[in-house]
């Protein structure tokens, strides 16, 4: 494989303000009286929302800083600095830049490595948005492309951004399939833009990538899903990021953050369709699109807690990214620091995700109904004015949009499947199913 490194920077007038404009302390007055934080977020990765986008909009953490100016009669400041991966918040924060970062699990534990090897080190100390199957990443290939499965992917191009959760999703599953990420594939490292643009254009044969790149691409009928990341059945989460120094220096601006991320949190899982429409406004992205991973049944939940089997799956992250030659060795335990957030938010919890359940949100309307089956949805769909319709996945539970999905008719139900892979199989399995057409589906629904 030939690894094309593609520029994922952004262009130097973007960075060149952080130089005066960033930094918890180079940012601060020269009176002391008033501090600069700035948080690196990204806009586009819409599980990050509740430390970024969503949080941002609300205004929450300026309120909270706000507060405690009141009572240290210190003027706070937020800049906020909007990028479309991981890496350029990491590269900023190792410049002591920016304080407060949110990005994938991969990118973390980059950010991590940097940081250590920088000598500017950083701690993981809350979560945004998590899958516990990994459902936030997914492979796509063009309308009409003869790729079916992923070993149909020997000798093509893939797209992806190296480093990143839906490169790691690629290169587990391509192995999963028999096949060598190095050598079976040629990999071609670039941002999501950019891989959506070769994907259009036939440079790429597929494009391996994270929330929510593949819903956007599939509700605007550019891409189709090729393979679900939760076929592998491990957790993939996007986190908050800090700088240790600031972390110590300011460890009340910290709490103040999060503090905020629990109140945005909480409006996201309240208010789950007024958040998506905020969240629309605010990226440009499809509010349908937003709610497929954020919604009510969303691909995503959002919890800030560092649960163990998030940190587990970290640790299982780390030797993919050694393999790759992008850190040498992470020290998980080390970086992971649940102290601030039992400090700012004690007590908190949210439960674990359940399964998802058939979702219908009709033109006009500020809320969604639920379905019990893929079946309900269907006859529901008939003559509405529907403006989006989500079913999950039969086998993984991720959720897909009904037209987009593939449905499977069989023992007197309906199934919907994010892949023609995953419904070939299981027809495979069940005598007397068969795939029917999403129109077809709707007609037949009684």
């Amino acid at each position: 494989m030939r690894i094309r490194r593609l520029a994922l920077s952004v262009p130097l007038a973007l960075l060149l303000p952080l130089a005066t404009a960033c930094g918890g302390g180079a940012g601060d007055a020269a009176d002391g009286k008033t501090v600069t934080v700035t948080v690196g977020y990204q806009s586009k990765t819409i599980n990050t929302v509740t430390a970024g986008t969503l949080l941002r909009s609300l205004g929450y953490f300026e309120e909270e800083l706000a507060a405690r100016g009141r009572k240290d009669g210190v003027t706070y400041r937020v800049v906020w600095q909007d990028y479309a991966t991981g890496a350029p918040i990491t590269a900023q924060m190792t410049a002591g830049k920016i304080d407060i970062g949110s990005m994938g699990d991969f990118p973390l534990l980059i950010n991590a490595a940097r940081g250590k090897q920088l000598k500017e080190p950083t701690r993981l100390v809350a979560v945004t948005g998590y899958n516990l199957r990994g459902g936030l990443n997914t492979v796509v290939t063009a309308p009409g492309s003869p790729l079916r499965t992923l070993k149909d992917l020997k000798g093509r191009k893939v797209s992806t951004s190296v480093g990143s959760a839906a490169d790691g999703t690629l290169v587990r599953a391509l192995r999963r399939a028999g096949l060598d990420p190095v050598k079976d594939v040629d990999k071609v490292n670039q941002q999501p833009s950019v891989g959506a643009s070769a994907l259009a254009a036939g440079t790429a044969d597929a494009l391996s990538q994270f929330v929510a790149w593949p819903g956007l691409l599939a509700f605007q009928g550019r891409a189709t899903a090729l393979y679900d990341g939760a076929e592998l059945n491990l957790p993939t989460f996007h986190g908050v990021t800090v700088r240790e120094r600031f972390a110590k220096e300011r460890p009340e601006v910290l709490d103040a953050f999060l503090r905020a991320q629990r109140r945005a949190t909480d409006e996201l899982r309240h208010r789950p369709v007024a958040s998506a429409e905020s969240v629309a406004k605010e990226t440009g992205l499809p509010a349908e699109v937003v709610y497929l991973y954020n919604g009510a049944q969303g691909i995503a939940t959002f919890d800030p807690a560092l649960r163990p089997e998030l940190v587990a799956a970290l640790k299982e992250d780390v030797p993919v990214l050694a393999e790759a030659g992008l850190v040498k060795d992470v020290d998980v335990d080390a970086f992971v620091d649940a102290a601030p957030l039992r400090r700012a938010v004690p007590g908190a919890s949210y439960p674990k995700a359940g399964a998802a359940r058939s979702e219908l949100w009709l033109k006009g309307q500020r809320s969604t109904r639920t379905f019990d089956s893929p079946g309900a949805l269907l006859k529901a769909v008939k003559g509405a004015a529907v403006r989006a319709a989500y079913v999950p996945d039969a086998v993984t539970g991720t959720l897909w949009f009904a037209d987009r999905a593939v449905w499977v008719q069989g023992g007197g139900q309906w199934r919907a499947f994010v892949t023609r892979e995953g419904a070939e199989r299981y027809v495979t399995g069940h005598a007397g199913s068969r795939i029917v057409g999403y129109a077809d589906a709707v007609r037949l629904a009684s």
